[in-house]
């Protein structure tokens, strides 16, 4: 089976044009990706480049940090959705985690999936400044919360993903039918067929079309 669809393509640097925006739409369409993962300034722009395709929306939130307050990110994914994304990834408040303050980030989580008024919503952990076991209650937190997905990485603090993180994961999303998405650093076919393989329903990489391209030779 195809990977195709389950790569987002993605583009969320800070000086990423309109131009390379509409590329990225473009790459997404040719090769029939999944989807693609743009910033909240750009969903407009990308809903109306991909209407009329199945080309997913996405977009993220409270991102790359996720300290933004709930109300901050509860009211960028309803614009984002007003504006066309179709799918939401949210960063979790981190630190609360660390500290066991398990009450905010179970409600930060809610007010994104409320917000989101029925899209999926998948919650970035930043697995790279987590336990084990903070991983876990992650994935226990999520699901409480009405999200639809975890996710491992933004891709801009110290580490992406990583098969052991995806295989773990995939362990404690399956408990809760959550999905799992793998982002950060993954930019060959080996790769996304490895995390597959360790469990992730969804691929989030910079490099799509490189990699339907290398899919297809």
């Amino acid at each position: 089976m195809s990977v195709r669809k389950y790569l987002e393509h993605t583009l969320l640097k800070p000086e990423a044009s309109k131009e390379q925006i509409l590329k990225l739409c473009q790459e997404a369409k040719e090769y029939n990706l999944g989807g693609v993962c743009v910033n909240a300034c750009h969903v407009a722009l990308a809903a109306k480049a991909l209407a009329g395709t199945e080309v997913k929306v996405v977009t993220v939130v409270g991102f790359p940090l996720g300290a933004d307050k709930s109300e901050v990110k509860a009211l960028a994914a309803q614009m984002a959705v007003a504006e066309g994304a179709t799918e939401v990834d949210m960063v979790i408040n981190v630190g609360a985690l660390k500290e066991g303050d398990y009450a905010l980030v179970e409600n930060d989580i809610a007010a994104v999936v409320k917000a989101s008024g029925g899209k999926a919503v998948k919650v970035i952990i930043e697995a790279c400044l987590l336990n084990d076991a903070e991983k876990i209650k992650a994935c226990e937190l999520i699901a409480k919360a009405g999200a639809d997905f975890v996710k491992t990485s933004t891709g801009f603090s110290k580490g992406g993903a990583t098969v052991e993180d995806v295989k773990l994961l995939a362990a404690e999303a399956k408990k809760y039918g959550i999905g799992v998405k793998a982002a950060g650093g993954i930019r060959d076919l080996a790769t996304v067929n490895a995390m597959i393989a360790a469990g992730a329903n969804r691929i989030g990489t910079s490099g799509g079309a490189t990699i339907a391209k290398e899919e297809a030779e």
